[in-house]
């Protein structure tokens, strides 16, 4: 599994009927997209859920890279290019994915948070102990998916959960609106640790 994101800031005044739009025409054609374990369409509004910023956010979780690297450099990322200039792409590798009790619902919710890990403690540890903690954190009310990546570049662990109806407020995570999800290929989605 690779996770993969990228978050694209758009002005305070945005009209963000404009990015609801495009979801609801677009969204669609990643529905069947090969590889793709899922792709949630995610939105944050400025002052909605205590969000600072508009900002139009798809998040992957692929179960092939071929089916990555298909999009990125083929006509799916050009359409985000035409329309928005290149942004920067996270990407991160797999630890560990859970399905929910709601995972048979359509989310509407999601929260990212990202996590610097401790130049001081063995990697292999921290990762072994939130990988541990993942089915625990999947197993409660309204959660769709849960899923735990790594970029080592960074040394950063990201936490990337989809919920039912609302993502819970927590320190450090970025809730959003999902505005759609296409999952074709969720049940390819390797359950538990990843290595």
């Amino acid at each position: 599994m690779h996770a993969m994101n990228y978050r694209i800031t758009l002005p305070a005044d945005y009209d963000m009927r404009i990015i609801r739009d495009r979801v609801a025409g677009r969204g669609q054609l990643l529905d069947a997209f090969p590889g793709l374990g899922l792709k949630a369409y995610l939105i944050r509004e400025r002052g909605t859920d205590g969000s600072p910023v508009n900002q139009y956010a798809p998040f992957y979780l692929w179960n092939t890279p071929q089916g990555m690297n298909s999009f990125l450099w083929g006509p799916g990322f050009q359409g985000i290019v035409a329309d928005f200039e290149r942004p920067a792409v996270e990407h991160w590798t797999g630890l560990g994915f859970e399905r929910g009790p709601a995972v048979q619902d359509t989310p509407r919710a999601a929260a990212r948070r990202a996590q610097p890990l401790d130049p001081g403690e063995d990697p292999g540890a921290a990762l072994e102990r939130a990988v541990k903690e993942l089915p625990e954190l999947a197993a409660g009310p309204g959660v769709h998916s849960a899923a735990l990546a790594v970029d080592p570049r960074h040394w950063e662990l990201l936490h990337f959960t989809l919920w039912q109806h609302t993502a819970p407020e927590e320190p450090g995570t970025d809730r959003y609106q999902v505005l759609h999800l296409s999952d074709s290929e969720l049940d390819g989605i390797e359950t538990g640790r990843q290595w």
